[in-house]
């Protein structure tokens, strides 16, 4: 891959033009596999969030008024780009954020799910006639634009999880401004920019900042212009975002992490409990918000499941995500590389036994299995974000259930058994979001709703869910006869 495509993408995105940001300082966007340095970007300041959100409410009312069929075709040639330019969008993802060419595939595949979606989405709001008790009162509900809208991305999935709030909202007649990670600026940001200004999206409706709280604070938060902030990422700095949104009367859309349980049954098909449970804990290493972390096993399929979780997992290659045999990748980053290292000998500090016990190399983590953690151990409360699996033992659905419950979080989960009526009773049980039967814990799909209960966000995306999320309704009465007043 040229390195001059991330160089020509090392910018901010402002108002149709690229530029450099007047920040003193420089993000660096490092290869997590190799440390190679891709880009440097000079971050954008306080007066260029500024200059980015006025662009987009400048912008922003010309795009409402234009035809959504018109709109619509800006979509269309983004989907057709993509197909296009996917075996370079690939590459970026793998060098930038450290996933396989595998995770790449599922990444793209989705986007470009998401994006016929937003096509269908231009066409989809629609207003409505109430009747009233007053005579000769016609009440009309209007669906418009909310207005400007404030992305934040996270660096797991950082193309797909910018376009599904980029792509709608704009589809839904917004302006939008994006700030990526500082770990993906281009495949959750640039990349983004270039495609839709390649597209044929007119100046200002498209704004990405590549910046960082250490230089802006709550600025991005604060401003005045955008009304609705859709944030994904961990749940302290969504449970921040979430408070300085409410105190601005901002609406927020916030997706957070998870601490999903993938549930075994005693009459689970046990090869193939093993093959999903395997994909939900390790897919991109661990580093996705449904990720199975806790497996739980009935005691009395737990040890074939168990050893045969093991010997699968033994088959997971590690290394260079650019090796088309890998399939556990690096980390984002050297803290991450840590704080996962420090979970597995912390749980064997308190008693679980190891299994399988990986190696740690820079930003390579080898996949880990531990068995036992005791039940009250404060990693099964939250979330690890890595590639290492707890496998937990239950007696019976009651208990099963019960553990599945205790936890903070509720975004995913996933429980396997042959009676499928079962497993739907058992999952309706469960405080999530989201919960599947006889699959994986690691699902999104553009028409159904997406997002978590508890401490894993407030709101949902997705098909309605999105046009909910990205519009405002306004009542406009008329009196086609004359109204009698008190006074």
């Amino acid at each position: 891959m040229s390195s001059s495509y991330f160089t020509d993408l090392a910018q901010q995105y402002i108002d149709g033009k690229w530029r450099p940001g007047t920040g003193s300082w420089d993000i660096i966007d490092f290869n997590p596999y190799d440390g190679e340095k891709l880009a440097s970007i000079t971050i954008a300041t306080v007066d260029e969030v500024d200059e980015a959100y006025r662009a987009a409410a400048r912008a922003q009312r010309p795009w409402a008024a234009t035809n959504a069929y018109a709109r619509r075709t800006v979509f269309e040639n983004v989907l057709r780009l993509v197909e296009e330019r996917e075996a370079e969008i690939s590459e970026i993802l793998v060098a930038e954020a450290g996933g396989t060419f595998g995770k790449a595939a599922f990444e793209l595949h989705l986007a470009k799910e998401f994006l016929r979606e937003s096509i269908h989405l231009s066409l989809r709001p629609e207003g409505r006639i109430l009747p009233s008790p007053v005579d000769g009162k016609e009440n009309r509900v209007y669906r418009e634009p909310v207005g400007v809208v404030a992305v934040i991305s996270p660096f797991n999935v950082p193309f797909l999880l910018s376009l599904k709030s980029v792509a709608p909202a704009l589809a839904l007649g917004n302006s939008v401004v994006l700030k990526p990670h500082q770990n993906t600026p281009v495949s959750g940001g640039t990349v983004i920019a270039k495609l839709f200004e390649d597209a044929g999206l007119p100046p200002g409706l498209l704004n990405v900042v590549v910046t960082d709280i250490a230089e802006i604070g709550d600025a991005f938060l604060e401003h005045p212009v955008p009304r609705v902030i859709s944030f994904t990422g961990s749940d302290k700095v969504g449970r921040h975002v979430a408070t300085v949104a409410a105190s601005h009367f901002k609406r927020s859309v916030i997706e957070l992490g998870g601490n999903s349980a993938f549930v075994v049954l005693d009459d689970a098909d046990v090869d193939y409990a093993v093959d999903a449970a395997v994909f939900s804990r390790f897919v991109h290493q661990g580093q996705v918000c449904m990720a199975a972390n806790r497996i739980l096993v009935d005691r009395s399929l737990a040890d074939e499941f168990t050893e045969k979780f093991v010997a699968k997992v033994r088959t997971l290659k590690a290394g260079d995500p650019r090796d088309p045999q890998t399939l556990i990748g690096p980390v984002i980053n050297s803290q991450q590389a840590e704080a996962v290292s420090g979970a597995v000998a912390q749980a064997i500090a308190e008693g679980a036994t190891a299994l399988l016990h990986g190696a740690t190399t820079d930003n390579l983590v080898e996949p880990s299995v531990l068995a036992d953690l005791p039940l009250d151990s404060a990693l099964l409360q939250q979330e690890v974000f890595g590639p290492v699996a707890f496998i937990n033992t239950f007696d019976g659905e009651a208990e099963a259930l019960r553990i599945a419950n205790d936890t903070p979080y509720g975004l995913s989960g996933a429980v396997h058994t042959r009676d499928i009526e079962r497993g739907v009773a058992f999952a309706k049980q469960v405080v999530t979001g989201m919960f599947h039967v006889n699959d994986a814990t690691v699902h999104d799909e553009p028409i159904v709703p997406f997002g978590g209960e508890k401490n894993s966000g407030v709101g949902r995306l997705n098909g309605e869910s999105t046009l909910e999320s990205f519009t405002t309704t306004k009542w406009i009465s008329v009196q086609h006869g004359r109204s009698g007043f008190p006074f």
